[in-house]
This record gives C-alpha cells, structure tokens and sequence, in this order.
C-alpha cells in the first residue's frame, strides 16, 4: 500500500473558492496592452467564483488582464443566449491553457447565428 509522504500530507490546498468542471468555448483578448495584442478563442476547462482555467492558442504572459468570454449554458427567459464576461490578469500560463484570476464580471446578452433559411427556386 502507498503512503504519502509527509511533505504531500501537509500540503495545504492554495484555492480559497471550488472550481467545478466546465466545458464551454472561450474567447479572449487583452485589455490596455502596452506588448503585443493577444486574443484567440479556446475551451474553459474549469471555472470557479475566483478564477478561469482555460485553454489557449499559445503562451499567455503572467500578469497581463485579459477579457475572458465564456457561453453560458443557461439562456435568459429562455429565448436569449447568455455570455458571462470576466475581467482579470493571468495568474497562471502554460504553453495551451492559463488561468485568470477573476477581478470582475458581469453577464451579457449574445447573438444569436442567424440559421439559413430554405432556398426559394422559382
């Protein structure tokens, strides 16, 4: 039987919110860059109250503040799609996937494709 060893045992866990396990496309941009402008589009990968793990088209520097949007599952009334939209900086990067810390959010209203209609021939 494996034991952990005692460093791993006291480990303390360093998130102070849950993340839950969330699949849903993402895209993002930054905001007020003084660098390169970075957006590109990708998948969230989980998502709490404090941050947003996702996945990305390349590195992301630590630090930057991004606008992170995210399609939301639930529609208003119904009839309308929602978006939730957060502001933060990244706080984590990897070459695919980064985190963004959640500085503040909101919920917006999204488009919605139009879908072609039938083709008339006369």
């Amino acid at each position: 039987m494996a034991t952990l060893s005692p460093d791993l045992r006291s480990t303390p866990e360093r998130r102070q919110n849950s993340r839950f396990p969330f699949r849903e496309e993402v895209r993002y941009r930054t905001l007020k860059s003084k660098g390169e402008t970075i957006c590109g589009s990708g998948e969230t990968v989980n998502i709490g109250s404090g941050g947003i793990l996702f996945t990305t088209e390349g590195k992301i520097p630590l630090g930057r503040k991004l606008e992170v949007a995210v399609n939301w599952p639930a529609w208003l009334g119904g009839t309308c799609p929602l978006q939730f939209v957060a502001i933060g900086s990244v706080v984590r990067s990897e070459y695919n996937r980064a985190v963004v810390r959640i500085d503040r959010y909101e919920f917006k209203t999204r488009r919605i494709a139009p879908t072609p209609g039938p083709i008339l021939v006369k």
